[in-house]
């Protein structure tokens, strides 16, 4: 398991599982399986996936329980997945791995008391917050996509062209315009790295109340290693504390990244975890 510096804060653990049982409700609809929720998309967008169910008093999670929301989510053609926190649920991960998947760690992270300064940047790029009718919209929105198809942190050969023709298969597809919803509603706010009036990375809070989750920070792999995410992750921060946010918290891909997350003042506090089906589970 990643590595914590210490016992996480109950009180802070309580108000990340809210948060995180606040935000699928936004745009998908709740289904009960006892010890666990299933979260269903009821439009277009990302998919959702199970969590422990918000305050449940009764039995543990079994595989039981989990196989039944494997058997909805394949009724359902969405995705078999789980998600939770570690620290918060321990029992589950069993649960899991014995109906049969794989579970992957990613560290969480939050942010500490002292804001740290924002990086620098070339003088040719600037980081902005992004309304709902920017024009670099379209390829704030792609970027991300482009990014994580790559993992990683190294420079890559994707680059403007492959930029151009994802922003417009979003526009076609609805996404950018799901966006632009969330901004103007105040579900989302999205920031990004601006150069010849075009996204080179860009990321997103999503506040509920006085807690909000960085997340889908990413950075066309052409220009990595500018400092781009750190900046776009400073403006994000700088946003939701000038906005009453309190607890500002994030998970990373792995260590590697975490460790420039703790560049932007984050500090490891928990391990989030993700179930999947294993890649040579029969049937496969």
């Amino acid at each position: 398991m990643t590595s914590v510096d210490h016992a996480p804060d109950p009180s802070l653990l309580d108000a990340i599982e809210r948060y995180y049982d606040a935000v699928p409700r936004n745009a998908a609809r709740a289904e009960d399986f006892g010890p666990l929720t299933l979260f269903v998309r009821e439009s277009a967008g990302w998919p959702y996936y199970a969590r422990p169910t918000l305050d449940h008093d009764g039995p543990a999670t079994t595989a039981e329980d989990v196989l039944r929301v494997l058997a909805r989510q394949r009724e359902l053609g969405e995705p078999e997945a789980f998600e939770w926190v570690a620290e918060r649920s321990p029992e589950l991960r069993a649960a899991v791995e014995a109906a049969g998947l794989a579970v992957h760690e990613h560290p969480l992270l939050v942010l500490g008391p002292q804001d740290e300064p924002a990086p620098e940047l070339p003088e040719e790029v600037r980081v902005e917050v992004l309304g709902a009718d920017a024009p670099e919209l379209a390829s704030a929105v792609a970027v991300p996509h482009l990014a994580f198809a790559e993992p990683g942190t190294g420079v890559g050969a994707v680059g403007a062209a492959e930029l151009a023709e994802a922003a417009g298969r979003l526009v076609a597809e609805g996404a950018v315009e799901r966006i632009a919803r969330r901004i103007t509603d105040g579900a989302t706010v999205l920031a990004a790295a601006l150069e010849d009036g075009s996204a080179l990375c860009a990321g997103q809070h999503n506040p509920v109340g006085a807690v909000t989750e960085v997340a889908g920070v990413g950075t066309l792999p052409a220009a990595r290693r500018r400092g781009l995410g750190l900046a776009v992750t400073a403006a994000l921060v700088a946003h939701a504390r000038a906005n009453g946010v309190r607890t500002v918290f994030l998970s990373a891909a792995d260590e590697e990244v975490a460790r420039i997350y703790r560049r932007a003042g984050f500090r490891p506090f928990a391990t989030a975890l993700i179930a999947e089906p294993a890649p040579d589970r029969p049937g496969d």
